[in-house]
């Protein structure tokens, strides 16, 4: 046995007792006449003490972060430390051996404010994962997934593993593929999501299913998103409307979200918002609701304008009000801001109406009595307001208002602070242009189109609505689902508009296609991101804290080093050659 006692447990009750702690050195302090050693274990620190001669010459060997097991007696400590647990007692160390010893010079400090560079602490993330926030950010994971878990047990599901080898499967993202080494030239590809499995499960006849699942796709990291997997609360229901699915949800969320916090959560039911008054109101599909300023169109306005740069645009409007307290400088920053790379404005016209009535800075000159009264009556500008304009075309525009308006809410701090807004963005279209101008599938290739065949068949492709909806906190998307598409001649439509044909169907879904000849249910089902989710409760503003082993920002593992060349035989037995062009 290595300890009797953790490091966090010990207390003024255990004095005298006799008690074997293991852990790791987090500090060591030589006074001379005794040597000070602050034990840390997942649990806790506590002090111990040598002043045995014999000791002192072994402790004089060791090293910070070295793991150590020692054997001694609780005493009173005589000058008590009230910022930990373990503050009012020492233990008097008779034994000391070394476990596990730590080289002299660490990559890093441990536990302390010093900066290090992410990919540093990538490489060695092992030592990274005993920095107190970090490993703290790993075990209030493990708690969430088991309150997720016994939820969702509570609520009737069961929980059921599907296939990690998997087909590929057109879902947003490009896939990772797997050469097969029994079936030359042919490929596995990992799962973007159980899509297919959760749905073949309700035509099985299983009533509710869930699994903490893992999703693999290949796209580009994000502060939000970790690059090449992560994971999903994923779930399925048969005989489910879109209202049954809600309803799973905001028990769910919620609960989860009030146990791990002392924020203030939002209960259900949550605020729902079509797509198409999402990008009209905040210029995105995922609005942060803790931001109060909101988009207006204010292209009536200036229909009779001499401004040239808004001639033929669609005009967005943001009211800031006491935004005329803010001074040029603050402006020009908005300016250089919307006019980044990142955002692409052409430019950022504004103004100013100050508490005197009078209209000034920006494009004041252009904003006519007419306007200005519009801009009163119709659309909120009040004394000591700021109106922010961005005239593009129509989606160009919304995209651009939508990140002024997130910037504006964070530089004047405006956000709600200390509360979690759920809300649900519904009535996705169903299909969107591609960058080619062909029809696409706009979110989920598997979902009911709102009217089913009749739409399909009667209407413009791009006016068509999907039973599709995403779950969105403070400014996060949350959890994304549908109701299925469960008929099989729909689904040969559907993919028909995107130019698919049933021959293609058949081939790429066979499975789907083939199971719901059996007599499918109505299903549906969503798919909250564990990931995030975490993050969001621990308020986290970069996904990889609360990932053990994350991947850095190049979708490369440091500490494994993935990805990784391999040898020729290894290629072989998959039946690869590789064609790489000299760099």
């Amino acid at each position: 046995m290595y300890r009797t006692k953790t490091c966090g447990e010990l207390n003024i009750s255990n004095v005298n007792e006799e008690v074997e702690l293991a852990g790791w050195i987090q500090k060591i302090r030589n006074l001379g006449a005794m040597i000070f050693i602050d034990l840390r274990d997942q649990f806790g620190i506590t002090q111990i003490v040598i002043n045995n001669e014999e000791l002192q010459k072994q402790a004089k060997e060791l090293t910070t972060e070295s793991c150590i097991h020692i054997s001694g007696k609780v005493v009173e400590r005589s000058n008590k430390n009230s910022k930990i647990p373990t503050g009012e007692i020492e233990v008097i160390a008779n034994e000391i051996e070394v476990l596990g010893k730590c080289k002299n010079v660490l990559p890093f400090e441990i536990n302390t404010d010093q900066e290090v560079r992410e990919d540093l602490r990538l490489e060695y993330r092992f030592l990274d994962l005993r920095n107190e926030k970090l490993h703290n950010n790993i075990l209030l994971r493990s708690k969430i997934l088991k309150t997720l878990r016994d939820k969702m047990d509570e609520l009737g599901f069961a929980e059921i593993q599907t296939p990690i080898l998997a087909n590929s499967s057109p879902e947003g993202a490009r896939d990772y593929l797997v050469p097969s080494r029994l079936n030359p030239g042919e490929f596995y590809a990992l799962p973007q999501a159980p899509q297919q499995f959760k749905q073949l499960l309700m035509v099985s006849g299983f009533d509710k299913y869930f699994q903490i699942a893992p999703c693999f796709r290949d796209e580009d990291p994000r502060a939000d998103r970790a690059p090449g997997e992560f994971y999903q609360l994923d779930f399925e229901m048969s005989f489910a409307t879109q209202e049954d699915v809600f309803k799973v949800i905001e028990e769910v969320v919620p609960y989860t979200f009030k146990k791990f916090t002392n924020w203030k959560v939002d209960e259900g039911p949550f605020v729902r918002i079509p797509y198409k008054e999402a990008m009209e109101k905040y210029g995105i599909d995922k609005p942060d609701l803790r931001n109060p300023l909101i988009i207006q169109d204010v292209t009536k306005c200036f229909e009779n304008s001499e401004f040239k740069a808004f001639e033929g645009k669609t005009i967005k409007a943001i009211v800031v009000p006491n935004g005329a307290e803010q001074g040029r400088k603050f402006f020009d920053k908005m300016t250089e801001f919307a006019t980044s790379d990142e955002v692409g404005a052409k430019g950022l016209a504004w103004t100013k109406y100050e508490e005197s009535g009078e209209v000034t800075g920006g494009i004041a000159k252009f904003i006519t009595e007419e306007i200005k009264e519009q801009l009163e009556n119709e659309f909120g500008m009040t004394k000591n307001s700021s109106v922010f304009f961005i005239a593009d075309e129509l989606k160009t525009a919304q995209k651009i208002a939508g990140l002024v308006r997130i910037e504006l809410g964070k530089r004047l701090e405006l956000l709600e602070k200390d509360v979690y807004r759920f809300c649900w963005i519904v009535d996705f279209p169903m299909y969107e242009l591609s960058d080619e101008g062909t029809i696409d599938f706009n979110h989920n290739p598997f979902s009911m189109p709102q009217g089913g065949m009749e739409a399909l068949e009667s209407q413009d492709p791009l006016d068509i609505l999907a039973y599709q909806y995403d779950l969105v906190c403070n400014g996060y998307e949350m959890a994304s689902g549908a109701v299925r598409n469960h008929n099989p001649e729909i689904m040969v439509k559907a993919f028909e508009i995107a130019g698919y044909k049933e021959e293609d169907v058949k081939n790429r879904f066979g499975a789907l296609y083939n199971a719901f000849q059996y007599g499918t249910p109505p299903h549906a089902g969503a798919a909250p991101g564990v990931d995030r989710m975490v993050m969001l409760i621990e308020d986290s503003q970069n996904i990889r804290e609360v990932i053990a082993f994350p991947k850095n920002k190049r979708a490369r593992d440091l500490l494994m080093r993935a990805p990784s060349v391999v040898s020729e035989q290894q290629l072989k037995d998959v039946h690869i050659k590789l064609d790489l062009e000299e760099k």
